[in-house]
């Protein structure tokens, strides 16, 4: 009887510890995928020149205007993400990014890839974080959160 007892409240105190840490789990997701795009962003802006003839040789039509637009989402995207502003539509924006590049930048690496070493190409995991985001949300260590609350805003989410 004392070995249920001792294990439930270890049980107990386990839960607890991972209830006041939930936080932490779409935060670091966020600040990773943030930094991510918000730097790749950067230098797309910073070599527009560049960008834009890769677009142009990808085939990627309208290719200054979509390197113009990709690299200003993935920066202002990318600062969004880490301070949980408007954390789902960022997210789902960005991995609509993430597919196109698997789908022309990406295809080689894709393809070579798939199913077995899939984590090795950057954009799956970048879309795999953002794809969690879209539907986890931003968690409560946010702008998002903070907001919703302030303006009463804020959905009950029951997790099973």
């Amino acid at each position: 009887m004392p070995q249920r007892n001792l294990i439930r409240r270890s049980l107990a105190a386990a839960s607890g510890i991972t209830a006041a840490l939930q936080f932490a789990a779409p935060l670091l997701t966020r600040l990773l995928a943030g930094v991510t795009f918000f730097y790749t962003g950067q230098g797309k802006l910073q070599n527009l020149d560049r960008t834009t003839a890769f677009f142009t040789d990808l085939g990627i039509p309208f290719a200054s205007v979509n390197a113009l637009f990709i690299s200003s989402l993935e920066l202002v995207g990318g600062i969004c993400l880490m301070l949980g502003l408007g954390t789902r539509i960022f997210s789902l924006l960005l991995s609509s990014t993430m597919i196109v590049a698997l789908f022309t930048a990406d295809k080689a690496s894709f393809l070579g890839k798939f199913p077995a070493e899939l984590t090795d190409v950057s954009p799956v995991v970048l879309l795999i974080f953002l794809v969690w985001l879209t539907l986890y949300g931003p968690g409560r260590a946010s702008l998002d959160w903070f907001l919703g609350k302030r303006f009463g805003l804020q959905q009950q989410v029951t997790v099973s």
